[in-house]
């Protein structure tokens, strides 16, 4: 068992600045903790890496950040979760460690046999973790799986709006939106910061889903069980770090931690 002070950070981990929309709910729901927030845009995107590379790169982020003296890990990358989260159960048993998984549950059961889109990026789709997700909830939903290459890239860019954007977006939705879906799952950290585009395109009567409430939800739980919540009632602070390492990111981390999602 680790010897840590209560008042050490939370690592937040993700393949680029996506899993800023996870630090979000985090701050609301811990408003008190302390974040490292490191995002591995050098390297991004993991959806179109092999297993190993993903794996081997979610595994070296997290020793650093425990290194650096982090008391949690969020592993806020649904491509990173699907290929190393299950082995880094097994190598720091005693750690709060929460990965995240499309939100295909509460999309599932919102009606009677809904028609559910999940957007997600390839390997995500391709995993073995979510490919049992999806059948636990075959029977009760109608599932299509939508792979994104290319969608993570825009957030990496900083272009959250656009018609560029827009277009790309028509492009992969409209045949999904022609069978009169009733629900879009996101099923990447990325996706949240372009969610008004992709409302606007399926129309109010689409519901958007995403992970980032229940994981830090989850955050919440595993801290209380280990008797590591921060006791302070003061706002807690968030040290931004990336792979790239520049000027332009740092200010782009900023920025989105303030986006209006």
């Amino acid at each position: 068992m680790r010897n840590i002070s209560k008042d050490a950070p939370i690592g937040v981990f993700d393949s680029g600045v996506g899993g800023i929309s996870i630090l979000k709910e985090l701050i609301r729901i811990l408003p008190n903790e302390n974040y490292i927030y490191r995002g591995d845009s050098a390297n991004a995107p993991y959806g179109l890496k092999s297993l190993e590379q993903v794996r081997e790169l979610t595994f070296q982020h997290t020793k650093e950040l425990l290194e650096e003296g982090a008391k949690a890990i969020v592993v806020a990358c649904n491509t990173a979760t699907s290929a190393a989260v299950r082995s880094m159960r097994g190598m720091y048993p005693d750690l709060p460690l929460v990965g995240i998984e499309p939100a295909l549950k509460p999309a599932a059961l919102q009606k009677e046999h809904p028609k559910v889109v999940v957007m997600a990026t390839p390997m995500t789709i391709r995993e073995e973790k979510f490919q049992s997700l999806m059948k636990r909830f075959e029977d009760q939903a109608q599932i299509f799986p939508l792979p994104c290459p290319g969608l993570m890239e825009f957030v990496e860019a900083g272009e959250l709006e656009g018609e560029r954007l827009e277009r790309f977006l028509e492009e992969l939705l409209s045949p999904y939106l022609e069978k009169n879906i009733d629900s879009i799952v996101l099923g990447c950290t990325h996706y949240p910061f372009v969610k008004k585009t992709i409302q606007r395109l399926a129309g109010d009567r689409v519901t958007i889903f995403d992970g980032g409430a229940g994981t830090a939800r989850r955050m919440k739980s595993l801290l209380e069980q280990a008797n590591l919540l921060n006791p302070s009632d003061e706002e807690g602070f968030v040290q931004f770090e990336n792979s790239l390492g520049t000027e332009e990111k740092f200010v782009q981390c900023e920025t989105l931690l303030q986006w209006e999602i």
